[in-house]
């Protein structure tokens, strides 16, 4: 066993936050869609949440967001014609005239979910000893397809890939066809005795390559945790590959995040998760033999129904080992609180004798109403000394820096944020000018 802990990255809630309503599949997003959005209190709500880790004794990082309007969403679409410079006084007109879609999707701040910016493979898993970390491609969403090279090359600065002494490596997005679709750690989970200990890794899929499916799309395909796998040097042993029930995904889990959450040994996961349960377990349990003994634990559907989960975001909850505490926290939005049957839930899973033995609350409803909650905020990173010494001083959090960030965010933010304002080619500049100001105060390059 090597000494490691988990570090969460959660993504910087970016100026640009607004509900364009662009996810097909996430009901919140289409519910929301068209409404006045508050960047400047999302980005403070995201921020307290980081806060609130730190204070737990917990390691915190950050990621910030992408610079926006993203210029490749109309040069990639012609919308320019051929031209490849981007003018905003000229061309934030022409798309609110001509092409609307192009220019929420040009805005939108989705780069907030950093559960989907990469899948990660600790040290301990790989056959290495090389942490490994693999963009997403995101490409089922034509707003989230241009997000993988931004990406990569932010995750390329923090983990210093190309120093002399990196923390690990940093591999670009899978080939962004449909039989290749990936959505990173979203659909991935692992299980271990502790953190440092070699563990197993659950890749949850949606379809295969070539399946047509109807209804709300199957984001991540088998063929691309195959290829993920494969790419992080994986032992097929500690290895397991699990559908995801169809039912969850037309009720909306457009994510396997939305329907289930692990830490170390423990797996917490609604009855119609998975599209064969008990093959599931099965399989985890042989993959896990003389590592761990998981615990399952399964909500049953009597008890929250599916849609009180997937609206409440029960699942899209962080499950953290805290320090001084022999049980497992689950850090689960208000909604969750407000939900009935998820609230009653709660009261009885810690009051039982469970690995989960408390459940505390967050306020991240600007996220929430964009249909991302605790979980879809943060990239979980296991890093041994060494590697954590190796990351980017910047990112890694304490109040202070929190501090500064909230002072950007207060100086540089809107607190309302209309549809129309999006047309509007001073907004285009003010969002660039708060992306510097964020890249500044985390000593990153900027990408723009």
């Amino acid at each position: 066993m090597s000494e490691a802990i988990e570090v969460n990255f959660d993504g910087l809630i970016g100026p640009t936050h607004n509900y364009g309503g662009l996810s097909l599949g996430n009901l919140a997003s289409d519910k929301n869609r068209g409404d006045v959005s508050n960047p400047r209190e999302a980005a403070l709500q995201g921020l307290e949440k980081m806060r609130m880790m730190i204070r737990a004794g917990l390691t915190q990082g950050v990621l910030p967001p992408q610079p926006r309007p993203n210029p490749w969403v109309f040069i990639d679409t012609r919308l320019l014609g051929n031209r490849t410079a981007f003018d905003a006084g000229r061309d934030i007109p022409l798309a609110a005239k001509t092409v609307p879609k192009l220019l929420v999707a040009a805005f939108s701040a989705s780069p907030m979910w950093t559960a989907n910016a990469a899948t990660v493979s600790p040290s301990a898993d790989t056959e290495d000893g090389v942490l490994k970390l693999t963009t997403a491609n995101l490409s089922t969403m034509f707003h989230r397809s241009f997000e993988h090279e931004y990406t990569a090359e932010t995750l390329r600065q923090i983990f210093k890939v190309g120093s002399t002494v990196p923390a690990g490596d940093v591999f670009p997005a899978l080939h962004t066809h449909a039989d290749y679709a990936d959505e990173g750690a979203a659909n991935h989970v692992r299980l271990c005795a502790s953190h440092g200990d070699s563990g197993v890794e659950l890749f949850v899929y949606g379809r295969l390559a070539g399946e047509s499916t109807h209804g709300f799309p199957a984001r991540q395909t088998l063929e691309a945790c195959q290829a993920i796998a494969r790419g992080h040097g994986l032992r097929d042993s500690r290895t397991v590959f699990a559908r995801q029930s169809r039912t969850a995904i037309e009720a909306g889990a457009f994510h396997n995040d939305v329907v289930c959450v692990g830490c170390l040994d423990t797996l917490f996961f609604h009855e119609h998760a998975f599209e064969d349960t008990d093959g599931t377990l099965e399989a985890v349990r042989r993959a896990g033999e003389g590592l761990f003994d998981l615990q399952p634990v399964m909500v049953p559907d009597a008890e929250v129904p599916l849609a009180d989960a997937i609206s409440s975001y029960l699942f899209n909850s962080q499950l953290l080992q805290m320090p001084g505490e022999d049980r497992l926290v689950l850090v689960a939005p208000t909604e969750t609180r407000d939900t009935p049957s998820t609230a009653r839930y709660c009261e009885s899973l810690v009051a039982g004798n469970g690995p989960i033995g408390r459940v505390q609350y967050v306020d991240v409803r600007q996220s929430m109403r964009n249909g991302g909650g605790p979980a879809c905020l943060r990239l979980r990173v296991v890093l041994t000394p060494p590697e954590l010494n190796a990351v980017h001083d910047g990112v890694i959090l304490d109040e202070a820096k929190i501090d500064r960030l909230q002072e950007v965010v207060r100086l540089t933010y809107r607190d309302s944020l209309a549809p129309a304002d999006l047309a509007d080619p001073d907004f285009a500049v003010e969002a660039m000018e708060a992306y510097e100001a964020i890249m500044s105060a985390l000593d990153l390059k900027s990408l723009a």
